[in-house]
């Protein structure tokens, strides 16, 4: 184990099975508006637990509720043994939020920034530069520590507020859409930090809408409309789907499309680019028949052939599969 990781685990390392963070029916209203809606969630010591979903699914709203920064309508939550319809503000020092927008001082530099929040968690004098100078190094900001924040790149600001998040080294991090709006490369660098103190054994719950980052995480909730659809490994929650996916590949995806729609056998259709993913039921029995059909109505195909479904389409079913069944 790394220095820099020793120092933010606090000497703890991996999951023990302690509950950290427990909801019950955690529910929050805004006026007529249901943001959350009947959440139950365990989160264990040493996880990297990511809540999953698109805009609007109630991610942001469950970080503030665990973070004490919203009051609770419906439920009961608890975090680090914490109630937090009654003693909110004792789970502070626990803990480490980021929002999406995280508060950075611009006219500062990275290392002012950094002992403004070392003074506003009350880190011990002794300790701040010490510190500050692991975590400079462990965010790769070392070479940039005189720069004044507004002069930093997007991803090198999202490194900061994570490094301002962790100075008074909490042992459970709330990091709300943190790689939202930067690059690839930057969205990569990031996940290996988190990945990093993961390793090192705090516990991270971090918010995402790419789906791509379920894969990175120990396990995911998946969110849609305030409601928890399902909560599992990704490597679990991909096996959910009933079916099985076959990968098709034209000249003319559109043309393709709406054959596809129409064809028996074939329970939904997605588009990537210009590939089609088709969730038949039998995909031995089907990929002949998509062939045939294709040839019959002259539609060269580049490529036809199982593949293993993305998160974004085990998600896609999951919640259309969900709704299916509140309508029985």
């Amino acid at each position: 184990m790394s220095a820099q990781g020793s120092f933010l685990s606090n000497g703890s390392e991996g999951n023990n099975g302690e509950v950290v963070i427990q909801t019950h029916g955690l529910t929050r209203d805004f006026k007529k508006l249901r943001a959350v809606d009947g959440l139950d969630l365990t989160i264990r010591k040493g996880e990297l637990f990511g809540l999953i979903g698109p805009d609007g699914a109630g991610k942001t709203t469950t970080l503030r509720l665990l973070a004490g920064l919203l009051k609770i309508t419906e439920g009961t939550a608890t975090v680090v043994g914490h109630d937090l319809a009654h003693k909110p503000e004792a789970i502070k020092p626990q803990i480490g939020y980021m929002a999406q927008r995280f508060s950075l001082y611009a006219e500062l530099s990275v290392a002012e920034n950094l002992s403004f929040f070392a003074e506003l968690y009350d880190v011990p004098s002794a300790e701040r530069a010490s510190r500050t100078e692991r975590l400079l190094s462990f965010a790769g900001l070392t070479p940039f520590k005189t720069r004044r924040a507004e002069h930093l790149s997007g991803g090198m600001k999202k490194k900061l507020a994570l490094a301002c998040t962790l100075i008074h080294a909490p042992p459970v991090l709330l990091l709300d859409e943190p790689t939202t709006g930067v690059d690839p490369v930057s969205r990569r660098e990031f996940w290996d930090i988190l990945t990093e103190l993961y390793t090192a054994g705090t516990t991270v719950v971090v918010s995402t809408p790419y789906m791509d980052e379920a894969d990175r995480c120990s396990r995911v909730g998946l969110l849609h409309q305030g409601r928890l659809v399902r909560c599992d490994p990704p490597q679990i929650i991909r096996t959910q789907m009933e079916g099985e996916l076959i990968e098709l590949q034209t000249e003319d995806w559109r043309a393709a499309r709406t054959l596809a729609d129409d064809l028996p056998g074939i329970r939904q259709v997605q588009t990537y680019g210009e590939s089609l993913h088709l969730l038949v039921d039998d995909a031995e029995a089907r990929l002949p028949e998509i062939a045939a059909q294709l040839n019959r109505e002259g539609i060269d195909v580049r490529s036809l052939r199982r593949t293993r479904p993305r998160m974004e389409e085990a998600f896609i079913w999951l919640v259309r599969d969900q709704a299916q069944q509140r309508l029985r």
